[in-house]
């Protein structure tokens, strides 16, 4: 079996247009593909620098970092599923990565593809969590530490480097599953600017010259195919040990003021990709944000504590299956805003994509940063049914209440999230007093949204506390279908 670099493997140098923060499954197996297959296609001739953007505690190379090294950044994206009821799999050989870096230990190269006169797009998946307000944030830090500092900091040095030039300006692509993701990480670095004083003149140019997308995103990327990867290499004929698995599906809807432009830059619906550009993504955000990834959210702290592994056993449960259908049928279509016949059709699709026999879809996988996520995709149903439709989401009440009973330390779950949220959950968790212990974590810092302000959140989640301390989940959960 041959090793996977370019002694092996023919790879064409592209100049490096592209600075993608994240170097994760998804946009490995969504982004780069799709950038891969429009270098192929001719439509496009770019490459993609991978910048890691968190910083872990020792300061070191992370190891996807280290293994995209190792592989001259070359890996293949796995994809499997059903199209028109008949098993289809396509297999690509990524080639779009030039390069990939630690910016903690590499600042250099860092700065270097920055103030690139090449480069055109940034593009960004640092999880719900990256993009935070960070008051204070050290902008000249080598580099920041949050997300929207980082990008001020870069987008302020390549506006002194080029003088205001405004050809230099960027198309800011995020990918992060929150709600006007572009839009919010301008509102966060325009205050990062006011607040370092860095000038009118550099606010006026972020302003006019870069252009800040929201988007919404949709594949299904379960990652890297640990149990079946020995028969995967030798089909492949490659050591790789960077393997993406995804479903067939996708979809990219990018929109915003800048869309135009970006639309210029980054023609991929010209290589016959399901991308798609528009003003405003927003229909397209709530039908899919709430659905699937709502979906996906609310099922996962409730499958974990019935013992299932992926998504398959969860939807292979009668009890979460007939809870997830009934959560969107009642809760979620009902609160947006589009045809309900159309809607309806459009959810079944959604959930179709649940049962892909290919797709080992680990729930622990999906349950990275559940109490962010919660809050972006779970609660606006909330919030919309009560506010608009004067009634509580029961079935949503019921996730958010398996969420905290998942995090509270009593399960032996260990959550990957962040820790001194994680630790305030445990630390304050009292199940004498139910009440008081959800009260004082949905009025903690953890969420941005001090969801009380729905009258009846605290109280109906905290019975359903109860009834999974007291009852066990599978016990609590069909005492909930019961109703």
């Amino acid at each position: 079996m041959k090793e996977l670099n370019k002694s092996t493997v023919e790879k064409l140098e592209r100049p490096i247009k592209i600075l993608q923060f994240g170097e994760g499954n998804f946009l490995r197996a969504f982004v780069d593909w799709q950038i891969d297959i429009a270098n192929e296609k001719g439509v496009m001739n770019s490459g993609v620098a991978i910048c890691q953007p968190i910083l872990d505690p020792e300061h070191k190379v992370l190891g996807m970092i280290d293994l995209l090294n190792k592989q001259d950044n070359l890996y293949h994206v796995y994809l499997e599923g059903i199209e028109n009821k008949q098993t289809k799999k396509e297999v690509r050989l990524v080639k779009s990565v030039m390069d990939s870096f630690n910016p903690y230990v590499e600042y250099e190269k860092y700065e270097h593809y920055f103030l690139s006169p090449e480069l055109k797009i940034t593009i960004s998946n640092t999880t719900e969590a990256g993009i935070r307000y960070e008051e204070g944030d050290d902008l000249t830090a080598c580099p920041p530490k949050s997300y929207p500092a980082k990008m001020t900091a870069l987008l302020y040095k390549r506006f002194k480097h080029f003088g205001g030039d405004p050809t230099k300006g960027l198309s800011i692509i995020c990918c992060e599953l929150i709600e006007n993701n572009g839009s919010t990480l301008h509102e966060y670095v325009i205050r990062h600017a006011r607040y370092n004083n860095l000038g009118e003149d550099f606010i006026a140019w972020v302003e006019n010259c870069c252009h800040f997308c929201d988007t919404l995103v949709d594949r299904i990327v379960p990652g890297f195919p640990r149990e079946t990867i020995s028969e995967i290499k030798e089909e492949l004929g490659f050591n790789d040990n960077l393997v993406v698995k995804a479903e067939l599906y996708h979809l990219w809807a990018i929109g915003g003021p800048g869309y135009k432009e970006v639309m210029r830059e980054l023609p991929l619906d010209k290589a016959g990709l399901h991308v798609v550009f528009m003003p405003s993504i927003k229909q397209f955000r709530d039908k899919k944000v709430r659905i699937l990834n709502g979906s996906h959210t609310g099922m996962v702290p409730i499958g974990l504590q019935m013992g299932c592994e992926t998504v398959m056993d969860a939807f292979n449960t009668p009890a979460i299956e007939r809870f997830v259908n009934d959560m969107v049928a009642e809760e979620v279509i009902p609160m947006i805003e589009e045809d309900p016949a159309e809607l309806k059709e459009f959810a079944a699709g959604i959930l179709e994509r649940f049962y892909n026999p290919h797709i080992k879809h680990l729930l622990k996988t999906i349950s990275l940063n559940s109490l962010s996520k919660w809050e972006a995709r779970n609660y606006p149903t909330v919030k919309d049914n009560f506010f608009k439709a004067g009634r509580l989401a029961q079935h949503e009440l019921f996730t958010f209440a398996a969420l905290m009973t998942l995090y509270s330390g009593k399960t032996g779950f260990e959550p990957d999230d962040t820790p001194e949220f994680v630790d305030f959950i445990r630390r304050n968790w009292d199940s004498t007093d139910r009440v008081a212990t959800i009260e004082k974590i949905v009025k903690s810092n953890i969420f941005t949204v001090d969801f009380s302000e729905v009258e009846g959140f605290v109280e109906g989640v905290a019975a359903y506390v109860k009834d999974i301390e007291e009852l066990g989940m599978a016990e609590a959960l069909n005492k909930f279908l019961a109703k």
